[in-house]
């Protein structure tokens, strides 16, 4: 799998290139409807029942009519515009499951940041975890009925964004707005990377630890 990262100078693309993509955020913002409404091979889900057990560690608030849990990652994907072959990679949103997120971000092109304004401070250490790795990311607002609609300087702000990061509304459960999202992620890192190759090589900085968000 080839990101956007490699040097492909050496051999002419003979299909899309392939791109691999996080969808990330808190437990239980639709990060699995995401990837199973936008991927045109059937899905991979690793999803089990929530138990009595996990009670005191999966916090429902918010979304009390969920009963699975992923468990390790989601996998689909989806073509676009017959240039780019996007390998979609939902990442586990509870605390417990961090411990392999280094091993899935591996390779990268960026990262789509789900967020609920239900519960905006769940998303809060995926986007600490692509800043301190400087992965480009954007936030996606998910639309859940009966949830309260915020606009997007007033997310970001809520997020302490840095300047330039996208913020846009979506609905997970919709194909062509889950697909805008993917759009809007892959032209802002191509953008970056292009920024990137084209300013002269700085030298190592130190990073420290990651900012508070209250």
């Amino acid at each position: 799998m080839v990101s956007a990262r490699s040097d492909t100078r050496t051999h002419e693309p003979t299909g899309p290139m392939a791109l691999k993509i996080l969808i990330a955020g808190g437990f239980g913002v639709g990060k699995t409807t995401m990837v199973g409404t936008v991927s045109e091979i059937q899905p991979l889900r690793t999803e089990e029942k929530l138990t009595e057990a996990s009670v005191e560690v999966d916090r429902t608030d918010g979304v009390e009519q969920k009963t699975t849990t992923t468990v390790a990652l989601d996998f689909g994907k989806i073509t676009l515009r017959d240039r780019f072959a996007l390998y979609l990679f939902g990442t586990p949103g509870q605390d417990r499951f961090w411990f392999f997120w280094d091993d899935i971000a591996q390779g990268a092109l960026g990262a789509v940041v789900l967020a609920d304004t239900r519960r905006l401070r769940d998303c809060f250490a995926a986007v600490d975890y692509f800043e301190r790795r400087e992965i480009p990311f954007i936030v996606a607002v998910n639309h859940f009925d009966g949830s309260r609609t915020y606009d997007v300087s007033t997310v970001s702000a809520a997020l302490d964004l840095d300047p330039g990061i996208p913020v846009i509304l979506c609905d997970a459960r919709d194909k062509n707005s889950a697909k805008e999202v993917l759009i809007t992620l892959v032209e802002h890192a191509s953008r970056l990377y292009a920024e990137q190759r084209e300013r002269p090589a700085e030298p190592a900085r130190y990073v420290g630890p990651a900012r508070s968000r209250r």
